[in-house]
C-alpha cells in the first residue's frame, strides 16, 4: 500500500506508467491493491474486470473525483454524476455533437485548422502540444457556442488557462497559490458564461449547439437548468475536449516522424484524396473524411499506444466480491486501460507503432481509449473528426521537423513528449 497517507501517489504520477502499472501486474496479477491520493484502491488490469465495473455492473460503482477537482470543473458537470441527472446531461451532450451536428461543423473546423497551421509556419520553433491545445480549445468553443464573439472567446481562453494550471496543484486556498488563482478564474468564467447566456436569451439565439440544447432543456416537470448547471457542464466539456485531443495529436506527429516510410504512405493517401476530389482548393466534406482509412488507423493506433487516459476512477458503493477478492465499500476501483492496451495477449508487439493491426477489429473490451459503458466519452467521434481535418491539411500542405530530443516523456498529467514536442513547421511551395 506504499507510504502512510500518500501511498504510491508519487510513483504513479512521476514514473513511466507502462513501468509502474506493468511491474505491479507482473508481480501481483490482474487484480491488486495500492493507495493513491490518500485512498485505498483496487486496480484491475483485465478486459473482463474492466467490463464488470464499467458495463456489466456500473450501478455498483460510482464515478469519483477529489473534491478539489470538482470545485474547479463544477459539481454539476455530467461526469461527476450517475442516475437520471447523468442520463439527461449525457443525452444533451450527445445530441449536440451527433453525427448530423458534427457534419455541419466541418467547414468551421477546417477554418480553425488552416488558421492554426498558418500561424505555426512562421519559421519559429513551436511547442506542438501547446499549439494543439489552442486548436482543440477553439473547436471545443465552436461545438459549445457555434459562432462566438472574439472578445468572449479571448476572455474564456484567458481564464480557462489559469484554471487548468491549478487543476493538478496542491489544493490550498492561500492567496497567491495556483489553486487559489484557479478558483478565482473559475468564478470569472461563471460570470462570462452568464453574460453569454443572457445575450443568447435576449436575442433568442438558441441554436443547435450545446449551449442551445442546455438552454432549451425541460424535465418532465417543466423545470429548466440553473445557470450554475449550465456553466458546470460547459466547463466540463471544455476540460474533456482540450488536453486529451491535443495530447493524441502531438503523439501522432511524433509517431509519424519516427517512421518516415509510414509518413510517406499516409501523406500519399491524403494527397490522392485531395487530387481525386477536384483539386487542392476543394473544401473538405463529410464523405471525404470517410475516405481516409489509413489515417484513421493511425489515430486508432496512437490512441492505443499513447493511452492518454491510463485509467479511470470509480468507487465501490457496496461491498463487492469479484473473482474471489473482496472490494470493500468506499474503496476506489481503477480499471487500467493502459495495461490492457499494452498487453501482448491482445495486441502483438504492443511497444511497436503499427496502424495496420487495426485491419481487424480488436477483441471485445480490449480497446477503450474513450472509456466504456454509460460513462464513455460522448465526444469521441467529434475528437476523431477534428484530428482527421487537421491531419489532412497538415499532411498535404505542410512539413515539420522536430527540434531537440523527443524520446523522454513528461506527465502534466497526460503523457506528452518532453517540452511538448518542439517542432518547426514549413508550408510546402
Amino acid at each position: 500500500m506504499g507510504w502512510p497517507c500518500i501511498g504510491e501517489t508519487l510513483q504513479m504520477y512521476t514514473q513511466d506508467p507502462n513501468v509502474f502499472f506493468a511491474s505491479k501486474q507482473k508481480r501481483y496479477g490482474d487484480i491488486f491493491k495500492t493507495q493513491i491520493l490518500g485512498y485505498p484502491c483496487v486496480m484491475l488490469a483485465s478486459p473482463e474486470a474492466a467490463r464488470f465495473v464499467l458495463v456489466a455492473q456500473p450501478h455498483l460503482f460510482k464515478p469519483t473525483y477529489p473534491k478539489c477537482k470538482q470545485n474547479l470543473i463544477g459539481p454539476s458537470a455530467l461526469f461527476f454524476h450517475t442516475g437520471n441527472y447523468h442520463a439527461c446531461m449525457r443525452k444533451i451532450v450527445q445530441s449536440s455533437i451527433s453525427p448530423e451536428a458534427t457534419r455541419k461543423l466541418i467547414p468551421d473546423i477546417e477554418k480553425i485548422a488552416l488558421s492554426s497551421l498558418e500561424a505555426w509556419a512562421n519559421g519559429q520553433i513551436v511547442n506542438t502540444f501547446h499549439e494543439m491545445k489552442k486548436f482543440a480549445f477553439e473547436v471545443g468553443i465552436l461545438s459549445i457556442f457555434g459562432q462566438l464573439n472574439k472578445t468572449y472567446t479571448d476572455r474564456l481562453k484567458e481564464n480557462y488557462s489559469i484554471l487548468e494550471k491549478g487543476y493538478n496543484c496542491f489544493p490550498t486556498k492561500l492567496p497567491g497559490t495556483a489553486y487559489h488563482k484557479s478558483l478565482t478564474a473559475r468564478r470569472r468564467l461563471n460570470q462570462i458564461l452568464g453574460e453569454i447566456v443572457k445575450e443568447r436569451k435576449e436575442k433568442k439565439m438558441l441554436s443547435n449547439n450545446l449551449l442551445g440544447h442546455l438552454l432549451n432543456f425541460r424535465d418532465e416537470k417543466g423545470n429548466t437548468l440553473s445557470e450554475e448547471q449550465i456553466a458546470d457542464n460547459i466547463i466540463g466539456v471544455l476540460f474533456a475536449a482540450q488536453d486529451t485531443t491535443a495530447s493524441v495529436l502531438t503523439w501522432i506527429l511524433k509517431y509519424l516522424n519516427d517512421d518516415p516510410k509510414l509518413l510517406d504512405i499516409v501523406r500519399g493517401e491524403q494527397k490522392a484524396l485531395r487530387e481525386s476530389e477536384d483539386g487542392e482548393n476543394r473544401s473538405l466534406t463529410w464523405s471525404m473524411t470517410r475516405k481516409m482509412p489509413l489515417t484513421y488507423k493511425v489515430i486508432l493506433e496512437s490512441l492505443r499506444k499513447a493511452s492518454i487516459i491510463s485509467f479511470t476512477f470509480r468507487e465501490a458503493t457496496v461491498d463487492i466480491e469479484y473473482e474471489g477478492y473482496l472490494i470493500p465499500k468506499g474503496w476506489k476501483v481503477m480499471p487500467l486501460f493502459r495495461n490492457i492496451h499494452h498487453n501482448p495477449e491482445f495486441f502483438a508487439e504492443p511497444e511497436n507503432f503499427d496502424p495496420f493491426r487495426f485491419e481487424n477489429p480488436p477483441k471485445p473490451n480490449t480497446y477503450m481509449p474513450f472509456g466504456n459503458g454509460i460513462h464513455a466519452c460522448p465526444g469521441n467521434e467529434l475528437a476523431k473528426l477534428e484530428m482527421l481535418v487537421l491531419l489532412h491539411h497538415m499532411l498535404t500542405k505542410y512539413r515539420w521537423e522536430l527540434v531537440g530530443p523527443a524520446d523522454l516523456i513528461q506527465y502534466s498529467p497526460f503523457p506528452v513528449p518532453e517540452h511538448g514536442l518542439r517542432a518547426r513547421f514549413k508550408k510546402e511551395s
